[in-house]
């Protein structure tokens, strides 16, 4: 019987995927978000069988997870961007 290591496991990349979605929650810095994107995708990728797709390479795995977070943030970015030419000013302080 072949072990499996861990990072061809679907719910360690699950855990993984919660794991940077707290922390978004938690430190509110955008990039989270994409990262726990990328390895939900991951995640869902081993589901269905993306192990044996990649042969077994952890640096495969990790090129796949890299990836999709980029693409995640870079979408994310795109949706949740001002409209052009709209700058935020402000005339007044809270505080006066």
């Amino acid at each position: 019987m072949m072990l499996v290591a861990i990072n061809f496991t679907w719910w360690a990349w699950a855990i993984v995927a919660l794991t940077f979605a707290f922390f978004e929650i938690i430190l509110p810095a955008f990039v989270f978000l994409g990262m726990a994107i990328g390895a939900a995708s991951v995640s869902l990728f081993m589901l269905l069988g993306g192990a044996e797709v990649l042969g077994g390479s952890v640096a495969a795995t990790l090129v796949v997870f890299a990836v999709a977070s980029l693409i995640a943030t870079l979408i994310l970015r795109k949706v949740f961007e001002l409209p052009k030419g709209q700058v935020k000013t402000f005339d007044s302080d809270i505080n006066d």
